[in-house]
């Protein structure tokens, strides 16, 4: 029988724990058997005391052993692909790359999460689609991914259980940035839904779990080592998270977003990420082309609308609408003006991140319910000229309390100067 308390004192001193330890303790919590409480204080002493390289693949390896795994290559006949985000604030990048990578022929199957304190969920914003289904069976999954080319659903019941439960318990006990945890809550899932090749964004910055550069390379040094004791291939691409990635925060309004992306109006700095992201993938899957034949095959797809008809497809065959005028809109919208004339200089992107979470676009505790229709729209960008009174930014609201709110919070966020700063690529490194 397992004693949790002796492990989370053992942990919280600092002491090695072992494969068999460790695996005891994870199964023992998806079984129901560790109570929350004491799984929570457990992630507490991780978040302080860290794992080393072997505790985190025992870690990695027991979350997947906790349920059901995907065979999704053999399933298919081809080699599968996937890519994952560590999250930031206006984050949809898998949103656009779907519809991408499946218009240039590579089936995309992919298994998403829920948000993460001030990082938006890929699933929150899929249920801003009316009719969307984010849960399917396994074999409704497979049949989509064969048939449409693409599916993104929520993380199956059988799929990494004892991750589903760590995932919700971290968000809300601030142990969600550590990079044992971190990684081995990524990784168990990239492997037991069957990919072959991973492309991971890791976010670097303000509005990220990971706030410097020697800390991101970290957790993508970590990604790649249990990629590779798991036998796949892995790529880190390090990208900017100093100011919210496009324009969007908030679910619907990052759903229309995507859809703009996809129609070729999108955001510099987001299309940029996504043509990047889809290029790493395509040279990574079975077609047998490098990077920049897929960063080519990947614009050619948004510029000539079979991006765009791969994403109606896609919404449609999972019961959603595809029709940007079915998403939700708010019934205040605020906007927020510059007090003076000059240059943006910064953005605090998890400043946008928390008033877009106290709109109600997020979750704080693990029941919230989200507001689907509102948040933030950052429409100057950092290195953006700005006149006096122009507007910097929207605030999307339920009620005019929360809109002239968020408006302080957003208006802070801003850093206005007389000089542009320096020009900062989205992406930063690749590591693989």
């Amino acid at each position: 029988m397992i004693h949790a308390a002796e492990l989370i004192r053992r942990k919280r001193d600092g002491e090695r724990l072992s494969s068999d330890e460790l695996s005891e303790l994870v199964l023992a919590y998806a079984r129901g058997e560790v109570p929350d409480y004491q799984m929570a204080a457990f992630c507490m002493a991780v978040y302080f005391r860290g794992l080393n390289g072997e505790e985190t693949f025992a870690l990695t390896d027991a979350m997947i052993r906790s349920g059901e795994t995907i065979e999704l290559g053999t399933a298919l006949g081809r080699k599968v692909v996937d890519k994952h985000s560590t999250g930031g604030v206006g984050d949809k990048t898998s949103l656009a790359v779907g519809p991408i990578v499946a218009a240039c022929g590579v089936p995309f199957g992919k298994m998403s999460g829920r948000g993460l304190g001030h990082t938006g969920g890929t699933l929150d914003k899929l249920e801003s689609i009316p009719g969307f289904r984010v849960e399917l069976t396994t074999d409704e999954f497979l049949q989509q991914v064969r048939e449409i080319g693409l599916a993104i659903i929520g993380q199956s019941a059988n799929l990494v259980p004892a991750d589903k439960l760590l995932y919700g318990l971290r968000d809300v006990t601030a142990t969600v940035d550590n990079v044992s945890l971190i990684a081995a809550s990524i990784m168990s899932k990239k492997i037991a839904a069957g990919a072959d090749a991973i492309v991971l964004d890791v976010k670097v910055g303000d509005g990220a779990f990971m706030k410097t550069i020697e800390d991101a390379r970290e957790l993508a040094q970590t990604m790649l080592e249990l990629g590779r004791q798991a036998g796949r291939e892995v790529v880190c691409v390090l990208t900017d998270m100093d100011q919210p990635l496009g324009h969007a925060v908030g679910n619907a309004l990052e759903i229309r977003e995507t859809i703009a992306t996809l129609r070729n109006d999108g955001p510099h700095d987001f299309t940029e990420l996504v043509l990047s992201a889809s290029a790493h993938l395509l040279a990574l899957s079975d077609l047998g082309i490098d990077e920049e034949e897929g960063r080519t095959r990947a614009a050619t797809a948004v510029q000539d609308g079979t991006a765009f008809a791969m994403y109606e497809r896609w919404i449609a065959a999972q019961g959603g609408d595809p029709a940007e005028a079915a998403l939700p809109a708010a019934p205040v919208v605020r906007e927020v003006f510059a007090p003076l004339a000059g240059y943006v200089r910064t953005i605090g992107a998890i400043d946008v991140g928390m008033a877009a979470l106290r709109l109600g676009a997020g979750r704080q505790t693990k029941d919230d319910t989200i507001d689907h229709a509102v948040g933030i729209r950052c429409l100057k960008k950092r290195g953006d000229a700005v006149t006096a009174r122009e507007i910097l930014a929207e605030v999307h609201a339920r009620d005019d309390e929360s809109a002239q709110q968020a408006e302080s919070e957003v208006l802070a966020a801003y850093e206005l100067g007389d000089e542009a700063p320096p020009v900062q690529p989205i992406v930063l490194e690749t590591i693989s």
